[in-house]
């Protein structure tokens, strides 16, 4: 695939391979928390910005999908780990599972659906972005504003 541009990105995926219970254990249904969470060096770093939406994606056997959704908080930073961004996500009840995705004609080519163990952050296309996010508003009795884009 040819480098990404901002107009491809609707979304970014965020991988773990750790439940959201795991992450933070008194995190609730849609309640917000602001986490760090590390990405690989990428030229798709450049292209991140505050602001833009994304997503928590948990991979693995157990229960693999959405779970949280928010938008990116600063600037990709750059540690001494490695580089890391900050997110508001909100907490899913009902999580968007792969098989959904999968089962979607418009997200069913998703990157982090055709490539599970690729890079990180993944992306969604904006009309991938727009199929997820209809699932997500129409699953989610969350207070306004909460969801920020993705309740938009």
């Amino acid at each position: 695939m040819p480098r990404l541009t901002p107009a491809d990105v609707g979304c970014w995926v965020l991988k773990t391979g750790v439940p959201p219970s795991v992450i933070e254990p008194d995190w609730r249904p849609a309640s917000a928390r602001q986490l760090t969470r590390c990405v690989r060096r990428s030229y798709r770093l450049d292209l991140m910005a505050a602001g833009q939406p994304c997503l928590l994606w948990l991979s693995g056997r157990p229960a693999p999908g959405v779970h949280a959704v928010g938008t990116l908080a600063g600037p990709v930073g750059y540690g001494p780990d490695g580089p890391t961004v900050q997110v508001g996500l909100t907490l899913l009840a009902d999580p968007v599972a792969r098989a959904e995705l999968l089962a979607d004609a418009v997200t069913r080519d998703a990157e982090v659906l055709r490539m599970p163990a690729g890079s990180n952050p993944s992306w969604l296309s904006p009309a991938q972005f727009g199929a997820v996010r209809a699932r997500v508003r129409a699953a989610e009795p969350t207070p306004a504003g909460l969801l920020g884009p993705w309740g938009a």
